[in-house]
């Protein structure tokens, strides 16, 4: 299965090594930067599975970084500070933080928090390597797809998109949920782009494409995979 990966933003470098040697040893994949505008740059690039962030940056600080990614997307964020004021651990929880942890930690503790997070904002992925969807069956660690033993082959961003869909089965999505998840947070892709893809996996995936009954537009809004009797209904 591909490795998960975290997204470091803290300005003491010799705290963010020790922290990133640990997570890797627990099978995680780190990515670190010092400053907020570096991170921008990551997350416009990278899918990040939780950001882990310090409030004291140099220039844009951990506030307003938060602040600027709530406004594209539900990706866990969890704040690391040495500051004990209450007025900063509630003001980080306010602005869309999951969680608040006071400098120095014990990386136990961390990497329980760490786990807790991404086990409620992604659910099955870390303990399910199989997975079952309508009629499809999805590998996760070979990433694939496949009808009655048949392969189904997807892109890249077909996968990472029909599997955004499967956790969220039976929501509706936002067009502009989908593209900051699958192409980045700050990526400059046009809104369109979603539009494609998911046309391009009716086609793969749906009998009669011109009439979707598993992936389905809720018109003014965004997408809804239908998980249950309805998705194979004629």
């Amino acid at each position: 299965m591909k490795k998960q990966e975290i997204l470091i933003v803290d300005d003491d470098k010799d705290l963010a090594m020790i922290t990133g040697d640990m997570l890797e040893d627990y099978g995680y994949q780190v990515q670190m930067t010092t400053s907020a505008e570096e991170a921008y740059d990551l997350l416009s690039n990278r899918q990040f599975k939780l950001i882990l962030l310090d409030i004291n940056l140099p220039g844009e600080t951990g506030f307003d970084f938060c602040l600027q990614v709530r406004k594209n997307s539900t990706i866990p964020v969890i704040f690391v500070s040495a500051s004990t004021s209450e007025t900063d651990r509630v003001k980080g929880l306010d602005i869309g933080a999951d969680d608040y942890l006071l400098k120095p930690y014990s990386l136990q503790e961390l990497l329980s928090r760490i786990n807790a997070n991404i086990r409620r904002a992604y659910g099955y992925i870390k303990e399910k390597q199989l997975m079952k969807c309508v009629d499809l069956t999805i590998d996760m660690t070979a990433r694939t797809v496949s009808r009655d033993e048949k392969n189904i082959n997807l892109s890249l961003k077909e996968f990472d998109l029909l599997i955004y869909l499967i956790i969220h089965r039976n929501t509706v999505i936002k067009k502009e949920e989908l593209l900051s998840e699958i192409w980045g947070i700050f990526s400059e892709v046009e809104i369109s782009t979603v539009a494609v893809h998911i046309r391009w996996l009716r086609e793969k995936l749906e009998k009669n494409p011109s009439e979707p009954k598993m992936i389905r537009t809720v018109w003014g809004v965004g997408y809804i995979l239908i998980d249950g009797e309805d998705a194979d209904e004629e």
